[in-house]
């Protein structure tokens, strides 16, 4: 395989939040060999396909607001619009960082419905998505259309919370799709988290949902949002209890080669007991 390819696998594979330390074990793995591998353009592909299908969110410079960064708000090149705060701004894939921000709306015929949408989205996000998540952002944008006139609106939440620390990240992206015309929500919840002290779990798990006979307002649109997001959460939350109770604890050895139960509080003192023992 290819250094590229290699490259691009690492980049595609990084869990959330730790792009920055996969960019910084790259560069120290290629020092001596081709430094400009990043900018080889199927590197830069990867790039731009892991923070669009990430959601990754960015600030704008000077804002205290975190901007999205998806397939639905990509302009040309590297410029992609925030309907929030009516801005532009180029991304840099890499980094991560957001920069250059210019007054910029983007006209549709479903404006005045987006509007409506994006502002209970924002209150759903400041309830739903604390400020101490690391970002976390919701938007909603018009998704182009070969005809004259569009009929989906994207809507995206995204939120990461990264604990270098702690040796954990996660992120939350709700990617869904409004049909204007069959008034239908379609579209994926997904939910990622890494845990990497004293090795290395990983957790990845995604669900198509979909809604039918909503209203065409922004407030009951995001209010069927906000159903769909809880039933998933609490389907990850009974998932993970079961494999707790059952799967995990299959692995486990019930007793040790002893047959005896170990007292785990007293474990050290085991291990006193025969060094002591040696000593005689």
């Amino acid at each position: 395989m290819a250094s590229a390819e290699v490259v691009s696998s690492f980049v595609q594979g990084t869990p959330p939040g730790e792009l920055k330390e996969v960019v910084q074990s790259i560069q120290a793995l290629t020092s001596d060999g081709d430094p400009s591998l990043l900018q080889h353009p199927k590197v830069k592909a990867a790039f731009q396909n892991y923070n669009e299908s990430q959601l990754v969110c960015a600030k704008l410079s000077g804002g205290s607001q975190h901007v999205l960064v998806s397939p639905y708000n990509r302009l040309e090149g590297n410029k992609y619009y925030d309907t929030t705060t009516s801005t532009s701004f180029t991304f840099d894939h890499t980094t991560q960082k957001a920069s250059n921000p210019q007054s910029y709306t983007h006209d549709s015929t479903n404006n005045d419905l987006i509007s409506s949408i994006q502002k209970s989205l924002a209150t759903h996000v400041a309830e739903h998505y604390p400020a101490q998540s690391s970002a976390a952002a919701g938007s909603a944008y018009t998704v182009a259309s070969p005809s004259e006139t569009p009929t989906e609106i994207a809507i995206l939440i995204s939120a990461t919370k990264a604990s270098p620390q702690n040796f954990v990240s996660g992120r939350w992206r709700t990617t869904l799709l409004y049909n204007t015309g069959s008034r239908t929500l379609t579209g994926t919840i997904a939910a990622q988290v890494h845990y990497y002290e004293d090795g290395n779990v990983a957790l990845n798990t995604t669900k198509q949902v979909s809604e039918n006979n909503i209203g065409d307002s922004g407030s009951e649109i995001v209010r069927v949002l906000a159903k769909l997001e809880k039933q998933y959460q609490e389907e990850v939350n009974r998932a993970l209890v079961g494999m707790n109770e059952g799967s995990f604890r299959g692995l486990r050895r019930q007793l040790p080669v002893t047959r005896q139960r170990i007292e785990w509080e007293k474990i050290r003192g085991y291990g006193l007991s025969d060094n002591l023992k040696g000593n005689k």
